[in-house]
C-alpha cells in the first residue's frame, strides 16, 4: 500500500506504509518509509496520547532547510514586486519631468515671442509687414502639409506639390502687396485665377477637392492675415488722446508714431493673449463641461473665463491708451476679439483633427508650429479692422 505526504509546496514524495510491532495491544503503530531511502516516520497511537518517532537525520536536515528556502522565495518575490514597481515609478517620474520641461519651454519661448512681436508691432511699416510675410509663408507650408497628411488624403485628393509651393509663395507676397498698394482685392482675385488654371490644366484628372483646398489655403493663410497690415499700417490717424505718445522719443517718431492702428493692434493682440491665458487657467481649475468634440480639452467654464479676461483686458487698456473713448465700444471690441480668436482656434483644431496630428509643426519648442501659435489671430485682424472702420466714427478717437 502506498501513501503520499507533502514535504514542500512543489511536489509529493511517495511513502510506504507498514505496521510495526507494538509492546502493548492497545497501541497502534504505523511506520512511513520512503522506498530506497533511509527515512522512517513512526506514528504511535496510544489511547489519548499520540507519539511521533522520526528515525532519519536526512528528514531533520530537510525540514531545517525548508525554512530558509521559503524565506528565499519570499525575498525573491519581494524583489520581483520591487522590479515591477520600479519601472512604473520611473515612468511616472519621467513623465512628470517631461511635463515640467515642456511647460518651461512653453513659458520661455512664449515670453521671447511676445517681446519680439511687441518690438515688431511698435516698429510698424515694412518691418512689421516683412515679419508677417515670413510667418505667413511658414504657416502656409504647414497648412499644405496638413492637407497632404494621411488623415485628410484618405478622403480627398490633395493639390500637387508644385501648386502647394506656389500657393505658399503667393500667400507670403500678399501682405507686401497690401502695404504697397493699400488693398489686396485685385491681387487675391488674380492669384486665385492663376491657381485654378494651373489645377485645371494639370496632367491626369483634376479634382474639386484639389481646387477647394488650394482656394481655402489662399484665403486662410494669405488673405486673412493681410488685414493685420491694413489694421496696423492702414489706420494712420494719430491717437491724439494717448498720453504715451506725448512722452515718446522724437528719434523714434514722437507723438506721430502713435497712430490709431498701433493702439488698436496692441489692444487686440493683448486681449487675445489674455483670452488664451484665462481660458487655459479657468479650464484647468473649473473645467467640467466640454465645449465641442473638435477640441475635447476646451470647456464652457474655460470659455467663460477667457471671455471675462479678454473683455477686462480690453477695458483696462482702453483706459490706459484712451482709445476707444466709449466704455461700450471697449467692451464690444473685447467681445469681438475673443470670439474671433476662439473661432480661429477651433478652425485650426478641426484641420489638425482631420489630419490626425497634434501639432501643425515643430518650429517653436513647447508650442508646435506657426499655425498652432497664430491660429487665434487669423480671423481677429479682419474683424478688428471691420469694427473700427464700420462702427467707430473718426476711428474711435
Amino acid at each position: 500500500m502506498a501513501s503520499y505526504i507533502e514535504i514542500d509546496r512543489y511536489g509529493l514524495i511517495p511513502l510506504a506504509v507498514a505496521p510495526l510491532p507494538c509492546r502493548r495491544p492497545s497501541s497502534k503503530t504505523l511506520v512511513l518509509t520512503r522506498p530506497s531511502s533511509k527515512f522512517s516516520l513512526g506514528l504511535v497511537l496510544h489511547g489519548p496520547r499520540t507519539v511521533f518517532r522520526i528515525n532519519s537525520r536526512r528528514f531533520i536536515t530537510a525540514v531545517a532547510r525548508t525554512e530558509p528556502d521559503r524565506r528565499g522565495e519570499d525575498s525573491a518575490r519581494e524583489e520581483v514586486d520591487k522590479g515591477l514597481k520600479l519601472p512604473i515609478n520611473e515612468d511616472l517620474v519621467s513623465e512628470h519631468q517631461q511635463k515640467e520641461s515642456q511647460f518651461k519651454k512653453r513659458v520661455v519661448f512664449g515670453l521671447g515671442i511676445g517681446i519680439l512681436v511687441g518690438g515688431v508691432v511698435l516698429a510698424g511699416g515694412w518691418v512689421f509687414t516683412a515679419a508677417l510675410a515670413a510667418a505667413v509663408f511658414i504657416g502656409a507650408r504647414e497648412y499644405f502639409e496638413l492637407v497632404r497628411s494621411h488623415g485628410i488624403t484618405a478622403g480627398m485628393t490633395p493639390p500637387p506639390r508644385y501648386v502647394s509651393r506656389v500657393c505658399s509663395v503667393i500667400c507670403a507676397v500678399m501682405p507686401l502687396l497690401t502695404l504697397y498698394f493699400g488693398n489686396i482685392d485685385v491681387s487675391v482675385t488674380s492669384a486665385a485665377f492663376f491657381v485654378a488654371m494651373a489645377l485645371l490644366l494639370q496632367r491626369g484628372n483634376p479634382r474639386f477637392a484639389q481646387l477647394s483646398s488650394a482656394m481655402f489655403g489662399l484665403f486662410y493663410c494669405g488673405y486673412l492675415p493681410c488685414f493685420w497690415v491694413k489694421l496696423r499700417c492702414g489706420l494712420a490717424a494719430p491717437a491724439l488722446n494717448t498720453r504715451i505718445g506725448t512722452a515718446w522719443p522724437f528719434l523714434l517718431g514722437g507723438q506721430a508714431h502713435w497712430t490709431v492702428g498701433l493702439v488698436v493692434t496692441l489692444i487686440s493682440i493683448s486681449s487675445i493673449i489674455a483670452a488664451d491665458t484665462y481660458a487655459f487657467l479657468g479650464g484647468k481649475a473649473f473645467g467640467r463641461t466640454p465645449l465641442t468634440n473638435i477640441s475635447p480639452k476646451k470647456t464652457w467654464e474655460g470659455v467663460i473665463a477667457g471671455l471675462g479676461g479678454c473683455i477686462a483686458t480690453s477695458v483696462i487698456l482702453s483706459k490706459i491708451f484712451r482709445w476707444p473713448t466709449s466704455l461700450s465700444s471697449a467692451i464690444a471690441f473685447g467681445f469681438l476679439n475673443f470670439f474671433g480668436s476662439l473661432f480661429g482656434d477651433l478652425t485650426e483644431s478641426m484641420i489638425k483633427r482631420d489630419a490626425g496630428v497634434k501639432d501643425s509643426g515643430s518650429l517653436i519648442p513647447g508650442h508646435g508650429g506657426i499655425l498652432d501659435r497664430a491660429d487665434s489671430y487669423i480671423f481677429t485682424g479682419a474683424l478688428a479692422y471691420s469694427f473700427v472702420k464700420t462702427f467707430l466714427p473718426l476711428y474711435g478717437v
